[in-house]
């Protein structure tokens, strides 16, 4: 690609508060939601729990799927594809009334710009988050996300699994090699933390929950954890660069941040979606929202010799609330892989290797995170 243009408009300074840890809560409505799910979810059992916090993926066509998670109890959707069924509008705004609650589901896809869009025939298309970085004011950057968010919100979606806000900079596709890119705003951290935050913001006006990712940042990782094992940059690099634009989204109340499958060297020898110490490390910033780990059906997964079903396990055990298990490879497969990992989770509250007020926790964030409204008068 040719060389993209700076931006011309003034980035404003970063105020001193965002460049150190804050404790940031959800904001009072999502707080009340959490208060109640968590007060409610006592009641649930431990499988209706571990669904919760499960994420079906689907691919975009496959209606009876999509029907059969919702009315199982499963929090998450994640769509995959960029078919666009006549009636898949209809099944998304649908699914509510499926669920044992009547609660919104984390409906979620990727909807980062640029040449990662799943569904661009209902939310439209616009310019890789680089572009968008090298061309766009933040105020731009903002209307451009409250767009997307208000055409994915109509769709039925309730979940962005963007912004990317890893420092990267570099003009390239995505690649085995590099799993950013253009993904990325740019090589500022600075600038980059105030673009992330303006898309995040205009999602969160559309209503639409924004997920930051990869923590603590894959900008110049040894390689891409979709085809195997990699290691970002050292903590003490990531600490006083990449981690910016998280501290910044954080002080403003973004609601979920999907970690990262690569290892971070002076932090943890494990997948950072596997790994107590990253987990840690992302809480002690403040951030009190639902995380969720990246597709546990990566390269950098299986060269552990796990599956989703354990890496699920090991994943809530860290800390996590959420866990994704990847693109089906078949009809069936989302969903029977998503069982397993309900399975796998029951298994281990049961053989106590994870507490079961701490599923319950996780649970409630993933539930109040699209249900702000949250307290129902009958339990599950």
């Amino acid at each position: 690609m040719g060389r993209f243009l700076r931006r011309t408009s003034v980035v404003i300074a970063i105020s001193s508060f965002a460049l150190t840890a804050v404790s940031c809560g959800a904001s009072p409505a999502t707080r009340g939601a959490r208060t109640c799910a968590t007060i409610s979810l006592g009641t649930w059992s431990t499988v209706a729990l571990a669904r919760e916090v499960v994420v079906v993926s689907a691919d975009s066509r496959s209606e009876v799927i999509m029907r059969v998670a919702a009315s199982q109890g499963f929090g998450g959707l994640l769509l995959f594809g960029d078919a666009v069924p006549s009636n898949l509008v209809a099944t998304l705004r649908h699914l509510p009334s499926l669920e044992p609650h009547h609660q919104g589901l984390a409906v979620m896809t990727d909807e980062e710009g640029g040449g990662v869009t799943r569904v661009p025939a209902l939310v439209g298309s616009w310019p890789w988050a680089q572009v968008m970085g090298a061309t766009l004011t933040t105020a731009q950057i903002e209307a451009l996300g409250e767009r997307v968010g208000r055409s994915m919100r109509a769709a039925g979606f309730t979940v962005d699994l963007a912004p990317v806000a890893d420092i990267d900079g570099q003009p390239v596709w995505p690649s085995a090699r590099n799993p950013d890119g253009l993904r990325s705003f740019g090589a500022s951290p600075t600038r980059d933390a105030h673009d992330v935050v303006a898309f995040s913001e205009g999602l969160k006006l559309a209503g639409v929950v924004a997920t930051l990712k990869h923590f603590p940042g894959l900008g110049g990782s040894s390689g891409n954890t979709d085809f195997g094992p990699a290691r970002t940059r050292p903590w003490a690099v990531l600490r006083t660069s990449a981690l910016l634009p998280f501290r910044v989204a954080i002080a403003r109340g973004v609601g979920d941040v999907m970690m990262s499958n690569a290892t971070v060297p002076g932090l943890t020898a494990l997948p950072a979606s596997l790994s107590k110490a990253a987990v840690d490390a992302l809480r002690a910033m403040g951030f009190s929202g639902t995380i969720m780990t990246d597709a546990l059906s990566a390269g950098a997964i299986k060269a552990l010799h796990l599956t989703p079903a354990q890496a699920a396990l090991r994943a809530m055990i860290a800390g996590d609330d959420e866990v994704l298990g990847g693109k089906a490879t078949s009809p069936s497969n989302g969903l029977s892989t998503a069982t397993a990992m309900v399975n796998a989770i029951v298994a281990g509250v049961n053989n106590r290797s994870l507490p079961r007020a701490t599923l319950e926790s996780a649970a409630a964030r993933v539930l109040s995170s699209v249900n702000p409204n949250f307290c129902p008068a009958a339990q599950r």
